[in-house]
């Protein structure tokens, strides 16, 4: 098992520096044509400090502008990969045809730097500003009220790139939707626990405001840090409480399950955490990552909320999403089960979204078979 690992890694490093030094190539061409430098050992000795910073941040945390570099990179590289291909191709049409390569060159490569600074222009904005996307549904239970405003916020994973400013811009937009219940379905936090708890993000949260309160489960990120106890100390400091295989019954009877995430290999089965509710009283459930929907509507519930996937966070990572989660954003009602699944409110590593956006998601819920109505 270890040598197979060892194995995976070996071939994930070689395809990486290969494609490292794919792209350290293309700019040296590009320099040496437009600008007459021509030090490719340079060129490649840079492109590779930036592809491995992320990594060299993980070592040297107090060199945070490494992570921050490191971050962009994993965009960078995802889309020069998709468009140097085709400039390459398209390059080598227009030499074969006769032009100059020197000024074929000039032109792609600056078309391209041109589509790479747009790309993150536009990702780096659709990443710091959420939209509210707004539902309505019925739920067929009985409550002692006719209706309910439930504001969702999944994936800010708060630390340094999704910083205070972006917390305190959560903060005044959920509020700002008057919400009745305020929940937070997993990565709140960007693995450790420490800047969150060091830069004060507490105390921004805290001034999250809803009638029933605000409630959080875990998401994978927050076992990657290895700092849980830590982490939900202070988020039961700040009054958010994070439910870890919990129900909780709020006003009106509402059942409100949280789940551990799927990381945790001993957390319950989903059968077990709704067997013993009651199935005339609604029930909603917060599972980090959108799975086993099927057996959330088999045992009765009627509200199930997620994140995890981003969707996809930048195009065309989507389409891989798609293919794994049965709903990996959207919405979907199956049986009397109406699910949600957020792109989310921050981003994981890139502060870029392409083909994505920031939210939040308002859900005004109506509840029709009412016989304890005021």
């Amino acid at each position: 098992m270890k040598t197979a690992m060892f194995s995976r890694l070996v071939l994930t490093i070689i395809l990486y520096s290969a494609f490292t030094f794919y792209i350290s190539w293309n700019v040296h061409l590009w320099l040496q044509s437009t600008f007459s430098v021509n030090i490719p050992g340079l060129v490649v000795a840079v492109i590779f400090l930036l592809s491995y910073s992320y990594v060299l941040a993980r070592f040297l945390k107090k060199l945070l502008f490494l992570k921050y570099i490191g971050s962009y990179w994993f965009g960078i590289i995802q889309y020069t990969l998709l468009l140097l291909p085709i400039a390459d191709f398209i390059g080598w049409l227009f030499i074969f045809a006769g032009f100059s390569s020197d000024r074929v060159i000039f032109w792609v490569g600056t078309v391209v730097l041109l589509g790479m600074i747009s790309i993150l222009g536009l990702g780096t904005f659709n990443a710091y500003n959420p939209v509210i996307r707004e539902h309505e549904i019925e739920i067929e239970k009985e409550t002692s009220f006719s209706s309910l405003r439930v504001v969702m916020a999944s994936d800010m994973h708060f630390g340094h790139l999704s910083g205070k400013t972006h917390a305190n811009r959560l903060v005044q937009e959920v509020n700002s939707l008057n919400p009745d219940l305020i929940l937070l379905p997993g990565d709140i936090i960007d693995d450790d626990p420490e800047p969150f708890i060091q830069k004060g993000f507490g105390s921004i949260m805290e001034n999250l405001s809803a009638t029933y309160g605000v409630y959080g489960v875990l998401g994978n990120h927050e076992y990657y840090g290895g700092g849980i106890p830590i982490y939900t100390k202070e988020m039961q400091r700040i009054g958010i409480p994070i439910l870890m295989d919990e129900t909780v019954v709020l006003e009106g009877g509402i059942q409100l399950v949280g789940r551990k995430d799927k990381t945790d290999r001993n957390r319950k089965h989903i059968e077990n955490l709704l067997e013993s509710l009651d199935e005339t009283k609604p029930i909603f459930i917060m599972d980090h990552q959108p799975l086993e929907l099927v057996q959330a509507a088999e045992h009765g519930a009627d509200l199930m909320l997620s994140g995890h996937t981003h969707r996809g966070q930048m195009a065309p990572n989507h389409l891989i999403t798609r293919r794994i989660f049965e709903l990996d954003w959207g919405y979907l009602k199956k049986s009397q089960l109406h699910a949600f699944v957020s792109s989310g409110f921050g981003f994981w590593g890139p502060p870029l979204r392409i083909g994505s956006r920031s939210e939040i998601l308002l859900i005004d819920i109506t509840f029709t078979k009412n016989s304890l109505r005021t």
